[in-house]
């Protein structure tokens, strides 16, 4: 099974905070086509709140996942696309582009920050 990576510092100076509030960091640039809004994609990913809290991981499960950027939460729709195959980008999505006031599940709680590993392995 496949080492879950350690949360991203949450302080870290790499994070680069778009218009919308999302944060993205690049932590490898992958190579060839970028994926386009909207686009299917398949990614390894792994989030964590920002207590440190790992919520999901299809690392841990040893299985990618493949889906639209339509059917995502927000910050992914607007944090997946300009990647790469083979890149690594880290995600600090804010409550509004996440799952809100609702939250989601019993893992997320409401108004929480999300952070993501996502690494793409391919995209349509």
């Amino acid at each position: 099974m496949a080492q879950v990576p350690p949360m991203p510092a949450v302080d870290a100076t790499e994070w680069v905070k778009q218009g919308n509030g999302l944060e993205i960091w690049d932590a490898t640039v992958g190579e060839g086509d970028e994926v386009k809004p909207g686009a299917k994609v398949t990614v390894h990913y792994t989030g964590w709140l920002t207590n440190g809290k790992m919520f999901d991981s299809s690392v841990s499960r040893g299985q990618t996942i493949s889906f639209s950027l339509n059917q995502v939460i927000k910050g992914w729709q607007v944090g997946i696309p300009g990647m790469k195959p083979g890149g690594v980008r880290r995600l600090k999505i804010p409550s509004d582009l996440g799952y809100g006031a609702a939250g989601a599940g019993r893992d997320i709680p409401p108004n929480a920050t999300l952070i993501f590993e996502v690494e793409l392995i391919s995209s349509k």
